[in-house]
Parts: C-alpha cells; structure tokens; sequence
C-alpha cells in the first residue's frame, strides 16, 4: 500500500509539528496536503500540561484550523480510564491543573495535598518533597499506581526539558512499586482511544512522530504505517538502540510530501 492509499494520519505535536512556540518549517502544508490526499488527520500528544482545547487553539494561533476534538492528549485519556476503572476512588495526582481540572470534569475526586486510594503521576514542574512523600503514604498498602506518560524528556526549542518519567521514577525509587499501568503513548489504551477517534483500521493509518520508544513503537505494535522524524528527541544514532523499525525515516515532516507522490 502506497502512503497516499491510507485513510487517516495520526500526528505527534512536540518535536513534529511544532517545537516550543515555532512550528516546524513545512508543517502546515503537510497536515493541510495529509487532509487533501489521505483523510482524517488526529494530534496526538503524551502531554498532560494542557488540555486537548488549549492544544487546538495553539495550533490555530500557528496557522492550523483543527477543532478541540481533532486532539487527544494522554491526560484525558488518563482522567477517562481512571472515570471507568475506579469510579469511586479518591486519585493523588502529581501533576498540574490542567490535568487536575480533567479529572475533575470527567467525574474523578481528586486530593493533592493528602493521601488518596490511587496514584496517578505525570509531569508537574512543581514537584517536591512532600508530594513524594504524600505518594509514598498513599501506596503504602498497595494502592493502584498509574501514569498518563512514559516520557523522560519533551523537546522544546532551548532543548529537552525532564517529563514524566522523572516523577515516576522518584515514586518508584521511594516505594519500590513499580507504575502498574501508563495511559499515553505507546499503550494500547492510546492507540485504540486514537483509532476510534479516526474511525479507521491500523492498517489503513499513518503514524508521523519523533520519538521511537514512544510514537513509533505504538503505531509499530499496532500495525500502523510508522514514519519517524527526526526534529525532536530521536536521531539516526539511536534508532539501532531501540528495537522498532520505521517504515520511514525522515529528515522533517516536512518530507511526508515525498511520500505522497512515491
């Protein structure tokens, strides 16, 4: 199958589409001739520092029309999961507001200040010492320990900045529990809420990222078409350390265009 013969794309933000508060050069031509010769085209992001709105409206103030739903983000998927799985329960958040005010409106009682009956830990750029230890007393008896993201850093235009994986692992490296389950991005729970999204089978999508270990490796899993861009976290270098192979690599998304006409 030729990459103009799929039906749907799904697009990693940081590192792909855009870095900091720059798009990446050609990024807007290719999502517009992604819709034009493809079809649906979904942003998806392991960020849970913003809301899917707050996304799409930074893609509009860049020069993409996308709509609050053409997003989905790993914190609402988290704040979804968590509504389903455990109704009832009380979720110590290490995180930010945004991811806050998700859970809160998906129906989920959230603490932040004492213990909880589940943790959920994501990036917070506020985390301290006692919210270590306000996790450490929550999962003391074993209570359930998730993650909206896996991700050690995010790409900005100054550099990589820590991500998830630094909250996670100090929790882990207190408490010796290890996360039981990570919501984002390369989960199955991401990528069917993503497919759904798109209404389209794996095989008839396209998956357009920077990271391997994350964006490649789920579309990979899922049998997607994976084409790795190297604006972001992941270069040439490193693709042979991580066992997941591209159907594509690329220098920008920039270079999708190429792919069209093939």
């Amino acid at each position: 199958m030729s990459v103009a013969e799929h039906e749907a794309a799904i697009l990693d933000l940081d590192g792909t589409v855009y870095l900091g508060d720059k798009l990446i050069p050609g990024a807007g031509e290719t999502v517009q001739l992604l819709r034009e010769e493809v079809g649906e085209v979904l942003f998806l992001t392991n960020k849970a520092i913003a809301r899917r709105g707050d996304y799409s409206e930074k893609l509009r103030r860049l020069g993409i029309d996308v709509e609050r739903s053409d997003v989905v983000n790993s914190g609402w998927v988290t704040a979804q999961y968590v509504s389903e799985r455990f109704p009832s329960a009380a979720a110590f958040v290490v995180g930010e507001g945004p991811l806050l005010e998700e859970f809160r409106e998906a129906g989920v009682t959230t603490v932040t200040e004492t213990p909880g009956d589940i943790v959920v830990a994501s990036m917070d750029r506020h985390f301290d010492y006692d919210t270590l230890e306000t996790a450490l007393r929550t999962l003391e008896d074993g209570a359930p320990f998730l993650a909206t993201n896996p991700d050690r850093t995010c790409p900005t235009e100054k550099g990589a900045i820590p991500d998830a994986a630094g909250m996670i692992g100090a929790i882990e490296g207190v408490t010796g529990q290890t996360v039981d389950e990570v919501l984002g991005k390369p989960s199955a729970t991401m990528v069917e809420t993503a497919l759904g999204e798109v209404g389209v089978d794996p095989g008839d999508c396209l998956m357009v990222g920077d990271r391997i270990e994350t964006d490649i490796r789920m579309g990979d899993r899922a049998g997607m078409t994976t084409v790795l861009v190297l604006t972001g976290v992941t270069d040439r270098e490193m693709i042979a350390d991580v066992n997941v192979d591209p159907d594509y690599v690329l220098d920008s998304i920039a270079d999708v265009e190429g792919l069209l006409v093939e």
